[in-house]
């Protein structure tokens, strides 16, 4: 991103553009002057503590279960080098270069509120790996969400002594080392306490928390979206979605998703074609019917899930902490729980509004429900066997999402000598979220896909200009009805789509109600 895109850390509280800006679209970071005084100042006590005798956590002593053992001053340089090298103990695929950017972000945060009681040298590094496109590698497990994500923020710290491996700007793989000669940046060597101001915080979760918030916005625009092609190629009625009706039951999102719908079939010729009494039907099947009441929910999830990362966006999570008037305290803030149970939420919402998106895209395919659409909306019947498989995908991917959905958060493994003896595997709701949210994308899109053929075969009807501007997109990257084709390059096609938000954009446009 060019220096318009910059994001300036320490003078408030980041929000969540900001977080998508650095973590996914590559935008620099500067540090606020003001928040490098107040690390300047906040250091000078904790070098005070570094000379008293008695010992203080994390200052003088080891860490976890050894909190006890007091380290003497000529041995406090190797316990920090050997917190990072021991905790940096991840395992597994790599992780996200998006996912990597926001938890070093969010970790830079902290460090500049001045309580964590890190020099300065350590919060410019930190920024100085950001601008120069350096990502560490960081591994799929190591992280129990409590004391935060340990590993994961190890690997960070790993990169910014100059050791470990990362992946460059260009996204080569090479030594942190030469990363680090490469850019000019100076490896850190760590002293007192700096070792777990780096490593203890929610900033992975919170981090794939703020990303996936921004994906769902947009895929239940498109949800909207793909319900009313559903209700609309299917002869179903938008006369449920009255405001009047909503009015009864006064849900926000619920009322949201029915402006939506009312929006994209106002206007829409196949809708106006049936609205009389001679058509018979006094009502619609609940996946075309309750639509916005599904959709609505998970919108309302995301609500309170926003709440919580907003207030975990605004806190300053270490362990020990230095409070305002200089005292060093043990505290528990670093626990995932918060958000964790959110993430948690949010993944029962993605099953739930993937699960009703395949039930209406079966009975597109079913001759029996369809109102009058050729079985699985095949070309020559028979011999075609049209979307049948389209629709096992569909459900093949919900399915998975009904496991995803079960709570990581209830979980807890013991750890550290029983010192962390209840933890929130915040990191683990984190990941499967996000593979929930991929699956609901691909859901979506063979909705859409089924949606766009079942509006053409209603020809000479015309779809209305909000789905039918929908279908002319489709168009581009998928042809229409006609003998079976290869169908996969279909459904990757118009995937992408979705997960662009490029039919989030259009929906957007229609959604004037």
């Amino acid at each position: 991103m060019s220096e318009e895109f910059s994001v300036v850390v320490g003078d408030a509280p980041l929000s969540h553009a900001d977080v998508v800006a650095v973590a996914r679209h590559g935008g620099r970071v500067v540090i606020s002057p003001a928040a490098l005084d107040r690390v300047a100042q906040t250091r000078h006590v904790i070098d005070g503590l570094a000379a008293d005798p008695h010992p203080h956590y994390g200052v003088s002593t080891g860490f976890g279960a050894l909190a006890t053992t007091f380290i003497a001053p000529d041995r406090r340089l190797q316990l920090q080098a050997s917190l990072i090298r021991s905790h940096a103990a991840g395992t597994g695929a790599e992780v996200e270069r998006e996912v990597v950017r926001g938890l070093q972000l969010l970790r830079l945060q902290t460090l500049t509120s001045g309580r964590t009681g890190v020099r300065p040298v350590v919060v410019e590094t930190y920024a100085a790996l950001l601008n120069a496109g350096i990502v560490p590698i960081v591994r799929e497990f190591g992280s129990l969400g409590c004391s935060g994500d340990l590993a994961p923020l190890a690997h960070i710290a790993l990169a910014a002594m100059g050791e470990g491996d990362v992946r460059d700007a260009e996204g080569d793989l090479i030594a942190a080392s030469d990363a680090l000669a490469a850019a000019g940046i100076e490896p850190v060597t760590l002293v007192e306490k700096e070792g777990l101001a780096l490593i203890n915080g929610t900033d992975g979760m919170l981090g794939m928390l703020v990303l996936a918030l921004h994906d769902l916005e947009a895929l239940l625009l498109t949800a909207d979206m793909a319900a009313a092609m559903s209700v609309e190629s299917q002869l179903g009625t938008a006369a449920v979605f009255a405001a009047d009706l909503m009015a009864l039951r006064p849900q926000t999102g619920q009322g949201e998703s029915a402006a939506h719908l009312r929006s994209f079939l106002r206007d829409s010729p196949v809708v106006h074609s049936h609205k009389g009494p001679e058509d018979g039907r006094v009502q619609d099947a609940y996946s075309l019917r309750c639509s916005p009441q599904v959709h609505g929910t998970a919108r309302d999830t995301m609500a309170y899930a926003s709440t919580i990362a907003g207030r975990e966006l605004a806190s300053v999570i270490d362990n020990p902490v230095i409070t305002l008037d200089g005292r060093i305290e043990s505290n528990g803030n670093f626990h995932g729980a918060p958000v964790a149970a959110v993430l948690d939420f949010l993944a029962i919402s993605v099953a739930d509004v993937a699960s009703i998106s395949e039930r209406r895209t079966d009975r597109a395919l079913d001759p029996a429900r369809s109102h009058g659409l050729p079985p699985f909306l095949a070309d020559e019947v028979g011999v075609d066997s049209g979307l049948m498989i389209a629709q096992y995908a569909a459900a093949g991917i919900v399915s998975e999402l009904k496991r995803l959905a079960v709570p990581a958060s209830v979980d807890s493994i013991p750890s550290s000598a029983m010192q962390e003896d209840h933890v929130s595997m915040g990191w683990a709701a984190a990941r499967k979220l996000r593979r929930a949210i991929d699956g609901l994308g691909r859901v979506l899109a063979i909705e859409i896909l089924t949606g766009a053929r079942a509006l053409d075969l209603r020809a000479p009807l015309q779809a209305g200009p909000a789905t039918g501007a929908v279908r002319d997109l489709v168009r581009t990257v998928a042809a229409g009805p006609g003998p079976d084709r290869f169908l996969s390059p279909d459904i990757e096609a118009v995937t992408a789509l979705v997960q662009s938000g490029t039919i989030a954009r259009i929906a957007k446009e229609h959604a004037n109600d």
